[in-house]
């Protein structure tokens, strides 16, 4: 079905019937340019769409109304299986009260597994978030209210490790290699944990504005020395160096209000695209030719681009290295840089 879409040279806009919070890209080589976007809805039921996008030539958005999914909640977030290579289960995963994985079809989209790591319990404290090994796919590692992380082997089942990581709620997490990943907190914390030690974590940065949480992070795919992480109610977006913790390598701080999302370019990893309460994406060029350390806040973005309102959600495709997705209202948007 053709969907309701606004062009403009290199910004196409799908326009959904529901609030946008979480989106993700396909990976997988016959599908690179299908995306899922999930509501934000305040009532128990919620929706993920699945939407296609012709990236070459007609530039068209088309949905499929039996690629539609009810999901309890608004999802915290969402990914789809981590590997391009096809012959892999087409499974998307999806976070709110529990994690699930949902198995798409040509014509329909199904429940695979509901994981509650909670045995004795029919409740399971809130998932913020969750991030899918791409080194290592039969791996999930979510983030709890509860202050727990856990690590799930999805081809089992079960939960592989779960780890009291942090004081606080724990707000994000993102693998950064084999067995490696980090989360952030309510405690305002960055810990990074190694699941070969799983009794010690390493702090390596701790957010210098008292009793004020840590909310987005995610480790560069491209470049693994490097983390971007934001605060609780901030217009900085903060890259540490993990071989130099504590002190940032860099702060970006350029957004006119809070920042909401962060996502690394693929493959290489020198750029960074943030958004936020401001309306704007900009996109950074934090590891590049004329790289050194930026901890004064004078570095200017490369580029920036003008929403109409908040944007909740940035992702930079992993396939398509010059696209961006962003969120705002009830709009996805897609931005050819």
């Amino acid at each position: 079905m053709q969907s309701p879409a606004e062009k403009k040279q290199g910004v196409y806009t799908y326009v959904s019937q529901w609030p946008i919070y979480s989106l993700a890209w396909s990976v997988r080589r016959d599908k690179n340019t299908r995306l899922a976007i999930g509501s934000f809805l305040e009532d128990y039921s919620n929706k993920v769409e699945l939407v296609q996008f012709e990236h070459e030539t007609t530039f068209d958005f088309t949905t499929d109304s039996r690629l539609v999914f009810d999901h309890p909640y608004s999802p915290t977030n969402l990914m789809f299986f981590p590997s391009e290579d096809t012959t892999n289960p087409d499974i998307i995963a999806t976070s709110g009260d529990f994690l699930r994985l949902w198995e798409i079809h040509d014509d329909r989209i199904e429940l695979k597994a509901l994981l509650n790591g909670n045995k004795s319990s029919e409740f399971n404290s809130a998932i913020t978030s969750f991030d899918w090994a791409e080194c290592d796919t039969r791996r999930i590692a979510t983030s709890s209210v509860d202050t727990t992380c856990s690590i799930w082997d999805i081809e089992s089942e079960t939960v592989d490790s779960q780890l009291v990581a942090h004081d606080k709620e724990v707000y994000d997490i993102s693998w950064g290699g084999f067995n490696v990943f980090a989360s952030v907190s309510g405690d305002g914390s960055v810990r990074v944990f190694d699941l070969r030690d799983k009794e010690r974590s390493t702090i390596i940065y701790e957010n210098p504005i008292r009793d004020t949480p840590l909310l987005r992070l995610e480790w560069n795919k491209g470049d693994p020395r490097f983390i971007a992480t934001v605060g609780m109610d901030s217009n900085r977006v903060v890259i540490l160096d993990i071989r130099f913790p504590t002190t940032p390598f860099m702060e970006l701080t350029k957004h006119k209000a809070s920042v909401n999302a962060v996502s690394w370019a693929p493959r290489i990893g020198r750029q960074l695209c943030s958004a936020g309460d401001d309306s704007r994406a900009l996109i950074w060029e934090v590891v590049g030719p004329s790289f050194r350390s930026e901890i004064n806040g004078d570095l200017e973005p490369e580029m920036w681009y003008g929403s109409t309102a908040e944007i909740n959600q940035a992702r930079w495709s992993p396939v398509e290295m010059d696209w961006i997705a962003i969120a705002f209202l009830n709009k996805l948007q897609l931005l050819k840089v």
